[in-house]
């Protein structure tokens, strides 16, 4: 007798990468609750720091411009707490909103959004996130809740939108998974089918594997922030007793108050360094460095016009081994996804034969840079 209800190892490994996420969603809240933390002890010892008089310049300069990151990346955080609720909002009639998550089922709070900031603090491209401008300041954030959480649940924030931002300042490739092998659902030749089957299981296995080290990496950051809200909690109690006149100071007190500057650095660093294991695999950036490579003219490339579908499959085949035929099904199954294309905003057209092999160069381009 058949099993019906048996699973196949696609949708066995498919659920594994869900499990991951969900997991590592969950600890991206805990991560925004230990921040949220730090944010007030720097804040705190900001506002000690703020009352003290005749402070050598260089010390001053170094503390403004940790103070000016601090407030970017809080109103980062803030924004993302507002776009993040207003699309959940949206969604909510279709029921998906809160679909897969460890945050907040219907609305974010201040804390889940402190971890999401925190998480993508900067940009693939080395760009501060809270510098970029409009709806791509929150495209990361909003590309991992929308797309590592939705999509992958089955609905919520158009798919289209999250895989468009995929090939934006962050971008992502794990949960593209989902829609991406509902291709197989449309193959009919029982041979390709299994070979499109057996890729998507090497994307999902590989995907697992990059959410295990990144929860890792979260989990490395938590410790560290505890450590250094200790610290700063510390340092707090010990600038009560400096005085207000750097002047009056004793040579300690002013070597010691400098040492807190250092501190105030480290701490900051920790709010708005991005969790590595979930940037992107090939990100803007690398495509900018692999046209600059080819001495390709921006502004006019059949490169440039295919940006986006290059940056989205060279994350999907990041480190996966893929012979000429899977790719050919691959790029077949694909164009022949209506809803993908739908989704995309793009023509069969736009899935040329070239495609691949330019995804192939770019790919080829990225190992050798990391070697």
């Amino acid at each position: 007798m058949v099993n019906f209800n048996k699973k196949s190892k696609l949708k066995q490994a498919q659920d594994m990468v869900q499990a991951a996420i969900n997991i590592t969603n969950i600890k991206i809240e805990d991560l925004g609750k230990h921040t949220a933390k730090l944010y007030e002890s720097l804040i705190t010892i900001g506002d000690l720091f703020d009352k003290i008089s005749n402070v050598p310049s260089e010390q001053m300069i170094q503390y403004e411009n940790l103070k000016e990151i601090r407030s970017d990346w809080k109103g980062q955080a803030e924004k993302i707490e507002k776009d993040y609720n207003k699309l959940a909002k949206k969604n909510l009639g279709a029921g998906a909103a809160g679909a897969g998550f460890g945050i907040a089922v219907f609305t974010m709070g201040p804390t889940a959004s402190m971890g999401v900031a925190t998480t993508f603090g900067l940009a693939s491209t080395g760009t501060a996130i809270s510098a970029l401008s409009g709806a791509a300041a929150t495209n990361a954030a909003l590309a991992w809740l929308g797309g590592g959480a939705l999509v992958a649940g089955g609905g919520g924030m158009a798919a289209g939108q999250a895989f468009l931002t995929m090939a934006g300042p962050v971008g992502w490739a794990i949960g593209a998974i989902s829609l991406v092998a509902s291709s197989l659902l449309l193959w009919k030749n029982s041979g390709d089918k299994k070979r499109l089957g057996n890729l998507y299981m090497a994307i999902s296995h590989r995907d697992v594997k990059s959410y295990e080290l990144a929860i890792i990496e979260i989990i490395e950051r938590i410790n560290r922030i505890i450590d250094e809200s200790h610290m700063l909690d510390e340092a707090i109690e010990l600038i009560k007793t400096f005085g207000l006149d750097y002047d009056m100071m004793t040579e300690k007190q002013q070597y010691t108050l400098g040492s807190y500057v250092n501190l105030m650095n480290s701490s900051t660093r920790l709010l708005t360094n991005p969790i590595k294991g979930l940037e992107a695999k090939f990100s803007e950036g690398d495509f900018d460095s692999f046209i600059n490579m080819k001495n390709i003219d921006k502004n006019n490339s059949i490169y440039n016009d295919n940006k986006g579908l290059i940056i989205l499959l060279a994350n999907l085949l990041y480190k996966i081994e893929i012979d000429d035929e899977t790719k050919m099904i691959l790029r077949k199954s694909l164009r022949g996804n209506k809803d993908l294309l739908e989704s995309m905003k793009i023509s069969k057209k736009e899935f040329e034969f070239e495609l691949m092999d330019m995804v192939d160069e770019a790919l080829e381009f990225k190992y050798q840079n990391e070697e």
